[in-house]
């Protein structure tokens, strides 16, 4: 599949024409270092319909202070003894991102990564990579803010734990480089109980910015993305395992393999739903409305010869007939023939 087709996916979400919702499966740290379940978390995306297979990159040496980074973690240990170690653990090398993207690439699914510094952008750009997604915690690290606007390449920025105000920077830095930026609405809970979801946010999103919203969610289940998308969320980010009960930091709150293809599903037949926006008579509509919008109806016997006043007429079904919206153009008229009580009037009934 050539490049171009496969852009298309984050592309089509600053394309106002466009109605479908991107989807994009965070594989994230779920692949828990193994290049192979990498490779089938890819596949688990691609067999849900989804369009986008995401993972993150960072530079383990300046994640943190040392003091941190060299702090014991027992938490995963099959991943190491001290947070720097789980850490590096979790990252692929250059090579390993490469046979992930020709992977997904090769599934129909763009390639896409959370740069968490400068020196994991400049990786993902030596990648290849077409778009850029930031992460809430990265909102208020300006200079790598900046520096991303300055590739102009597409970016998709949450904005969990964040002030208005602070969003207000993080979007005038895209704003002074003219990139294209999509902000996602997130709750950075995890996970996130429905009532703190606050999907109203998602129209104050569209009305302060004049950008393309979307949402990335961290929900037990999936309703609150499936609402964000019928609110107008031009894309979802959601986290994805092959098993919740895997070691790890995410799976316990990310959609398993069925899981994922029932919120696909669903957010695809709530595009249906909500169509284009654009009122129209359907053909479904049409056969109803001639069967229950009303015409003009005779009240009386009328002679052929009369001319045609407001108390010969009445409306009623079917809608087959001439329309009150017409009665201009029947009031005065002379008919040319008899016309019996109760008969549906037609133009062709008068001179």
């Amino acid at each position: 599949m050539s490049s171009n087709a496969v852009r298309k996916s984050v592309d089509k979400i600053f394309d106002s024409s466009q109605f479908s919702v991107c989807v994009i499966a965070e594989i994230g740290l779920n692949h828990n270092g193994d290049l192979e379940l990498a490779k089938k978390l890819i596949d688990v995306a691609w067999l849900a319909g989804c369009d986008v297979a995401k993972f993150q990159k960072r530079d383990v040496k300046n994640l943190a202070v040392g003091s941190v980074l060299d702090a014991v973690d027992g938490r995963f240990p099959a991943f190491g003894g001290t947070y720097r170690e789980i850490r590096e653990h979790l990252e692929f090398d250059l090579g390993q991102y490469r046979e992930l993207k020709a992977h997904a690439e090769g599934r129909g699914l763009q390639f896409l990564a959370t740069a968490f510094d400068i020196e994991s952008t400049d990786f993902l750009l030596d990648l290849g990579v077409s778009s850029f997604k930031v992460a809430s915690h990265s909102l208020t690290n300006l200079p790598l803010l900046d520096y991303i606007a300055r590739t102009k390449k597409p970016t998709i920025m949450s904005t969990g734990m964040c002030t208005l105000q602070e969003i207000d920077v993080a979007v005038g830095l895209f704003r002074k480089h003219d990139a294209p930026l999509c902000l996602l609405h997130c709750v950075s809970a995890y996970p996130t109980p429905y009532e703190q979801s606050n999907l109203r946010l998602l129209a104050h999103y569209m009305e302060r910015y004049s950008l393309p919203i979307g949402y990335s969610g961290h929900e037990i289940g999936w309703l609150p993305t499936v609402g964000a998308v019928a609110l107008g969320a031009r894309c979802v980010e959601r986290h994805i395992t092959t098993d919740k009960t895997m070691m790890g930091f995410d799976h316990k709150l990310s959609l398993n393999p069925d899981e994922l293809i029932g919120m696909v599903r669903d957010i695809r037949q709530m595009e249906q739903i909500l169509g284009t926006g654009q009122k129209s008579v359907s053909d479904t509509e049409s056969i109803t409305r001639q069967k229950y919008h009303v015409s003009y109806v005779s009240t009386r016997l009328i002679a052929s010869g009369a001319t045609i006043t407001e108390e010969m007429l009445t409306l009623k079904n079917p809608g087959t007939g001439i329309s009150a919206h017409l009665k201009d153009k029947v009031l005065g008229r002379r008919t040319k023939v008899a016309i019996d009580k109760d008969v549906l009037i037609n133009f062709d009934m008068f001179e």
